[in-house]
């Protein structure tokens, strides 16, 4: 049974409890009161649980969404869109896109405890850094949805790395890796295939094929479903191991690699 079938037989923001739960109970409440109620804590859904670790993902993903298209001071339309673009990847049903909107709505408001947030997401995930690198990746993604990153944008992605425990150094690469292929893959750059791999000249071979196989391995979707990734996020994991494998072709071609 997926997270969301869970969700919507009765366990809503008791599958998880604290702020993440709350937001979700909150969302779910208040688009489906009328269909829905809720039945309290299940105890299928203790810490470790794979449902419940999605439940908590979806939650942390949408609501962080929402904070970070209003740190710059407003909410652009681009970045509504945005929002909109990845409900729409992510093939959601109108019930999840409904609670998804909710989400961000509530991630945009003043009173958004980021801080908590971010520890509860942290301690559901059982600070499986992939899952947490596909997180950041996706605020990213967000963060130049209006095509301007500018350094509010990017303190609060520092900002929101730090809580999460996650190395500085890895968050700058991701952004620079975003920043070569948010144009698509399709015919960036000899150099911007080396950013999309996190490398750069100097690698030998060798170097750059190692690179270029933990990326994917960080990147699986099998892997990082089976870890806690919402199924419904996927096909964006398969999408970013596209761009990592076009970007190695690339690589490979430019360098006569076999």
């Amino acid at each position: 049974m997926s997270w969301w079938s869970s969700v919507i037989g009765g366990a809503v923001g008791f599958m998880i409890g604290g702020p993440l739960g709350a937001m979700l109970g909150v969302a779910f409440a208040s688009n489906f009161s009328k269909r829905r109620s809720s039945s309290g804590f299940s105890n299928n859904f203790g810490p470790g649980n794979q449902q419940r670790v999605q439940a908590a993902f979806f939650s942390g993903v949408f609501s962080v969404m929402g904070y970070i298209s209003k740190v710059d001071g407003k909410v652009s339309k681009s970045e509504i869109i945005l929002a909109q673009q990845v409900m729409q990847h992510m093939q959601l049903s109108e019930e999840m896109s409904k609670v998804a909107k909710d989400l961000f709505n509530q991630g945009k408001q003043s009173d958004f405890n980021l801080s908590e947030v971010l520890e509860q997401f942290r301690v559901e995930t059982h600070r499986r850094t992939h899952l947490i690198r596909m997180f950041l990746e996706i605020q990213i993604q967000a963060a130049y949805a209006d095509g301007v990153f500018d350094s509010s944008e990017h303190n609060a992605l520092r900002d929101i790395a730090q809580k999460l425990h996650f190395p500085l150094h890895e968050l700058e690469n991701l952004i620079q890796q975003f920043s070569a292929t948010k144009s698509g893959t399709k015919g960036i750059s000899v150099d911007d295939a080396y950013k999309v791999l996190g490398i750069d000249k100097s690698y030998s071979d060798k170097e750059i094929k190692r690179a270029y196989r933990r990326l994917l391995a960080q990147h699986h979707p099998d892997k990082l479903v089976a870890k806690g990734l919402p199924e419904e996020m996927q096909k964006l994991a398969n999408e970013k191991t596209q761009e990592i494998i076009s970007a190695y072709e690339i690589i490979k071609k430019h360098r006569g690699m076999r």
